[in-house]
């Protein structure tokens, strides 16, 4: 007898029915055999099906068992077959009746003594069968509150083997899990940290929200302890606030790689990744037989902080070039290719030199400057291309370590990052392209980046008399045009080119 039950898979972050097919001939020595491109953990599960099947207090029959996963030409992986490869052989020995196995999808994994464990990547899955119009989904009980985000599709979360037996035999009923989405997505969208925990540093808060307002990567400048990675790790809470569409998208990333936090369905703040410099190419961008997602990925719409800049491996600082212009990245295998969305923010940080103190007018840099030249070389021309805003973070102060005096709140500042956003939003709403004004290429900063008499001239002798760099003129316009829709003016003035040129720390000559 032949038994047909609905699951599903993973390309990418979007999800395909499989439909696992099982097949008992009695007629021949006992055996199990899974095919249709199964990866290890797949055919590892013949030995937690039998012991589950068993330990649940059924007959497992010593028959030639043969499970087919289908489409059989795309190769399966990870464990969340156990439980419909165990309703499958119990199907085709009658022990399950078929009235709901055409329109549910089942997933889970199982331990030897028939309890459910949760799976990875179930939201994709769950919006995948709502798009098809499928009845409901079977599913642990610890991934349903993940599985109800994708509001209309009936879940059912079940415990164990039995449970799903009898409720597949109508013998129980199980109430659909219900969540409120839309109050799930208010109470998570809270911040732990602050920008008000900032003591000093004005002019570089000020910097990060130009950043944040006009959508433009950062290069923090600075000797070790003058707080750049305490300023980068608050810039997420100066951000626009995550909208529902792309809180999900994001929780379908994470969800892929099994990273969700314990009890939060939703990933309702922007995510900030933070990877060590000794990360791999394939890390930074994804990969694998199986190619997942990367920390580029992982950051989408939110923050990638690179610290310690200049010692992250060229190689690897030089394939984050391509996400960085596109906001996706293309794995590419022989057999598939995979994209995965990468719309995120670089914010990097980097001492001044080798020893870190070349800037500090309190400790004496001990480097050449040879070294110095070297140390910053490590960082290309073309990733420097990418990043708007170079900025310095000189030590902090004793006077503003010592005040009592709080610094302004994230939630103030988002507040003027959000009505610029909006204004940007207006001005391109013809150009389905550009979003803020990072994303402008020449002929945008042409039209929309003109400049008065008294600003050009401002700007000839910044690139003639600072020795700006050619790279800097196009980034001090759209930083120019930024400070500008902060400010709520319509026209570029002198006093936002002014500011926009202080920006470009690595163009003017003043290192080395």
């Amino acid at each position: 007898m032949i038994a047909r039950i609905l699951s599903a898979a993973l390309i990418g972050i979007d999800a395909y029915i499989v439909e696992v097919e099982a097949n008992l001939e009695g007629k021949t020595l006992p055996s199990f055999a899974t095919v249709g491109l199964p990866d290890s953990a797949v055919k590892e599960s013949r030995e937690r099906v039998q012991s589950a099947i068993r330990n649940s207090g059924y007959e497992f029959p010593l028959k030639k068992i043969t499970i087919n996963l289908a489409p059989a030409d795309i190769r399966k992986e990870g464990s969340a077959y156990d439980l419909p490869i165990a309703v499958g052989i119990l199907t085709a020995n009658g022990k399950i009746s078929e009235s709901k196995l055409a329109d549910h999808i089942i997933l889970g994994e199982l331990a030897l003594d028939g309890s459910l464990r949760p799976v990875h990547g179930i939201l994709s899955v769950a919006w995948e069968a709502r798009k098809l119009g499928m009845s409901g989904i079977i599913l642990p009980r610890k991934n349903a509150p993940e599985a109800a985000l994708a509001e209309g599709l009936p879940v059912y979360p079940v415990d164990s083997l039995n449970e799903t037996v009898d409720f597949l035999n109508n013998q129980i009923e199980i109430a659909p899990f219900t969540i409120d989405l839309k109050e799930i997505f208010e109470v998570h969208r809270q911040y732990l940290i602050d920008f008000a925990d900032v003591k000093g540093q004005e002019h570089v808060k000020r910097s990060l929200e130009v950043a944040a307002a006009g959508g433009h990567n950062i290069l923090m400048i600075g000797p070790p302890g003058s707080g750049k990675t305490m300023l980068a790790k608050r810039f997420p809470t100066i951000l626009p606030a995550l909208t529902l569409e792309e809180a999900l998208e994001t929780t379908k990333i994470h969800s892929i790689c099994g990273m969700l936090p314990e009890n939060h369905a939703l990933i309702a703040t922007r995510p900030f990744r933070s990877p060590h410099h000794t990360i791999s190419d394939a890390g930074l961008i994804g990969g694998g037989k199986l190619p997942r997602p990367g920390e580029v990925s992982l950051a989408h719409h939110g923050v990638l902080f690179l610290d310690e800049l200049p010692e992250f491996k060229k190689n690897v600082l030089e394939v984050m070039r391509q996400p960085m212009e596109d906001g996706k990245v293309t794995i590419s295998r022989a057999l598939f290719s995979i994209t995965y969305p990468a719309n995120f923010m670089l914010v990097a940080a980097m001492n001044p030199c080798p020893c870190g103190y070349y800037t500090d007018p309190h400790k004496q840099c001990s480097c050449t400057s040879q070294q110095i030249q070297k140390y910053l070389s490590r960082v290309s021309g073309p990733l420097l291309d990418r990043i708007d805003i170079q900025i310095e973070v000189p030590a902090v102060q004793y006077r503003d370590l010592s005040s009592r005096e709080s610094g302004e709140k994230s939630e103030q500042i988002r507040e003027r990052v959000q009505k610029a956003r909006e204004v940007q939003l207006q001005r391109f709403k013809d150009k389905p392209h550009l979003f803020c004004n990072a994303d402008m290429q020449s002929k945008d900063i042409r039209k929309y980046c003109s400049l008065d008499a008294q600003s050009q001239e401002l700007l000839k002798n910044a690139i003639t008399r600072l020795g700006l760099s050619a790279r800097a003129y196009d980034r001090i316009l759209k930083v120019s045009r930024t400070i500008a829709d902060l400010e709520g003016q319509e026209k570029i003035l002198p006093s936002h080119v002014s500011e926009a040129i202080q920006y470009r720390s690595l163009d003017r000559q003043l290192w080395v």
